[in-house]
């Protein structure tokens, strides 16, 4: 296997002989390994993008004869993670018989809702709009991919000649044509004048390739891309400079950094006008060559190739003007000369649909920016959530990949306006759209939460995710926070959740996390001030030393957490929340209580200040009043528990009831329920209340707020 492996520079060869030994005569077993080894080499195609399939004989379930089934790839999903449910399998045969009923291009679209009548497993998942261009080619094993190095080929001027030139006509050629039935019956046309190809060139699109067995199939497609690749290596820098040579220089990288992080928000606002986005930076070495380049402005506007880019990142980016090194300080100042940048991509972005669109083409969607590059910096994406801003942005580096190998060795060309409407716009991809699931309550928000390794923020943070919001995990103890960071990890997967060591007294930790946020995330729309501790000692026990740890924390770490992240909220200019975690001891006089007691009050009335200076901001500023929550927190890992005790005259172990007892409800509180009215605050039924105050605390009249 070494020798295999040592024979290809450009792609990965990962074929593991006894995993493939365990699946033998298990036909769609191989494909699914295939499928995950191609999707594991973002070099032979992009998330998402791609799609395999094998044909067997299957017993059918009506005659009990064998009958030819093809599974492939269904519609959705991503080859690196397929499963068995996300193919289709369909009869071989039915297919077929599908080229009877064809009516024409005019038709393409009626074509998909007939793939239904051909299903074989009932089990099956949607059939893509590429099922008939498995079905009409005759070979067992296909893979469909979009590797840079072959889309480079298929988008330059000259690629059909330098296709057939580079494999003696081995790989063929069939012209760039919206993926459907019509474009099927070309290949099966190609393929009948040339039995023997080893694959064939889609213009403008990707790669079709093909094997008698699982592992011949995977060969084959490695060989090819391999062979792409190596001819673009070779040309590197034959034609002139790479991109047309250095126009300016990246900045370091820490500057980089910084400047991303202050500019961040602000775009994140100006790209929200319409719906919250979230954010992503990248200042991948790629990326950097082609935004420093001097062929920016002119291939930049030109647009992607691949339908899979396009999809993904709008037809074209927006290139920023601002210097590498530009001071950012001012946020209004930098948002003031940025917004007719955005104006105008905005209504170049609308000509083009009313001059492309048709009688039936769909509403047109959001106008600003998914790309947006800013030379010697770097590129951000902005997208309805984490995953869909990165996944934009690795498409993005495939375009600059295949633009660069265009380059290299003839000019790239990109699909002309009109193909990229009717690909964009198409109605089977809004019927797609239509069919994804409803935005959770929090989607498209960030949010912040002090103190949530464990305990309430903890709570407060798995709810907020599971409502769909990011979440930035903080805490003051290291080792607590990475391991609740790998189970948030684990739960909401690494697009949703980050985390960073926070200490809420020290200014400079605080302004460090919301540069993690930003950066991370582009911004913050929730900021939940949960972070504190408790100390339980009668007056003349406490020391200053005792006082000034519970103010720095809580009065000071409230004051500074609220300050720096209102001027993230400033930036965007999207409102936003902030939710103080207070206690029923700001309002209720208890004994033992001296220093936690007036810590407290004066956090609820550091919430009604901020309620009444944010609000015309659109910046809300609530208080949630636990008390007695005992899970999983550190309060009761101190001596709190035997203070409260003490006072109240009963043990340790019986606090708990006797916190349950005292109330109304005669309930325990949990942190769950500290979460929930959390997000009853911030899920959008409550979007027009400030400087309120919910207690959670089972019902306490000497608390009631009068």
């Amino acid at each position: 296997m070494q020798n295999i492996e040592s024979t290809f520079q450009f792609v990965s060869y990962l074929w593991d002989e006894s995993t493939a030994a365990s699946l033998s005569g298990d036909e769609v077993a191989l494909l699914i390994y295939r499928s995950n080894l191609l999707g594991a080499d973002l070099r032979l195609t992009n998330f998402g993008g791609g799609n395999t399939s094998v044909k067997t004989l299957e017993k059918d379930p009506l005659s009990g004869q064998l009958v030819d089934v093809m599974w492939v790839k269904g519609s959705g999903g991503d080859l690196g993670t397929l499963k068995k449910s996300g193919l289709a399998a369909l009869y071989l045969e039915r297919l077929h018989k599908l080229k009877k009923v064809y009516r024409g291009l005019a038709f393409e679209d009626e074509m998909v809702d007939l793939f239904n009548y051909c299903i074989f497993d009932l089990n099956s998942k949607a059939p893509s709009i590429d099922t008939p261009l498995h079905a009409l080619l005759p070979y067992k094993h296909i893979d469909h991919l979009h590797p840079d190095a072959a889309i480079a080929i298929a988008a330059a001027k000259d690629g059909k000649q330098i296709n057939q030139e580079l494999f003696n006509g081995q790989i063929g050629w069939v012209d760039w044509q919206r993926p459907g039935f019509d474009l099927a019956l070309k290949l099966e046309a190609c393929v009948k004048e040339n039995p023997d190809l080893k694959g064939i060139m889609l213009g403008g699109h990707g790669l079709f390739t093909r094997g008698d067995t699982a592992y011949k199939s995977y060969i084959n497609t490695l060989e090819v891309v391999e062979k792409y690749a190596a001819f673009l290596e070779e040309n590197y820098g034959k034609r002139g400079p790479v991109f047309g040579g250095v126009r300016l220089e990246s900045q370091p990288a820490a500057l980089r950094k910084a400047q991303a992080t202050a500019l961040a928000p602000i775009l994140r606002g100006l790209c929200s006008e319409k719906t919250l986005m979230i954010g992503h930076f990248t200042d991948d070495q790629r990326v950097l060559q082609f935004i420093n380049s001097n062929d920016l402005d002119r291939l930049a506007p030109l647009g992607t190739s691949c339908p899979d880019h396009f999809l993904r990142t709008k037809i074209s980016p927006l290139v920023l003007t601002l210097s590498p090194e530009e001071d950012l300080s001012d946020a209004q100042a930098i948002r003031t000369r940025l917004e007719p940048a955005f104006e105008a991509y905005r209504t170049l972005y609308a000509s083009y649909y009313e001059k492309c669109k048709h009688p039936n083409s769909p509403a047109m969607r959001d106008v600003n920016p998914v790309i947006i590059l800013y030379p010697g910096v770097g590129m951000f994406s902005f997208a309805k959530d984490k995953q869909t801003a990165r996944v934009a942005s690795e498409f993005y580096t495939n375009a600059i990949n295949v633009m660069r190998g265009a380059e290299a060795v003839s000019d790239y060309v990109a699909l002309p306006a009109q193909e990229a409407f009717n690909i964009e716009y198409w109605l089977l991809e809004e019927a797609k759209l239509q069919r994804m699931p409803k935005p959770k309550p929090l989607s498209g928000k960030i949010a912040l939460i002090t103190g949530s390794g464990g305990g309430i923020g903890k709570a407060i943070a798995k709810k907020f995710a599971e409502e769909g919001a990011c979440v930035l995990l903080n805490d003051n103890d290291a080792e607590r926070l990475e391991t609740v960071q790998g189970e948030f990890v684990q739960r909401f997967g690494k697009d949703m959740v980050a985390g960073v060591t926070l200490d809420v007294s020290s200014e400079q930790s605080t302004v460090e996390a919301f540069k993690a946020i930003a950066l991370q995330f582009g911004g913050v729309d929730i900021i939940v001030n949960c972070a504190g501790l408790s100390i339980s000692k009668p007056l003349t026990d406490h020391t200053e030393a005792d006082w000034n740890l519970l103010y720095n924390v809580m009065q000071k770490g409230q004051f500074l957490v609220s300050k720096h992240g209102v001027e993230v909220l400033r930036k965007q200019r999207t409102g936003g929340d902030i939710l103080n975690i207070v206690s029923k001891n700001g309002l209720m006089a208890g004994p033992n209580n001296v220093a936690y007691g007036t810590v407290k009050a004066a956090q609820l009335h550091m919430s009604r200040l901020l309620a009444a200076e944010l609000g015309p901001e659109k910046i809300r500023v609530n208080v949630v009043n636990p008390d007695a929550v005992i899970a999983d927190s550190k309060i009761w890992q101190s001596g709190w528990a035997e203070g409260r005790a003490k006072a109240y005259g009963v043990t340790v172990e019986e606090l708990p009831a006797y916190y349950a007892k005292r109330t109304l409800l005669n309930e325990v509180i949990l942190p769950g329920d500290i979460a929930n009215a959390c997000f009853a605050f911030v899920g959008g039924l409550l979007g027009k209340s400030t400087g309120n105050l919910l207690n959670v605390d089972g019902g306490i009249a000497t608390v009631f707020p009068r």
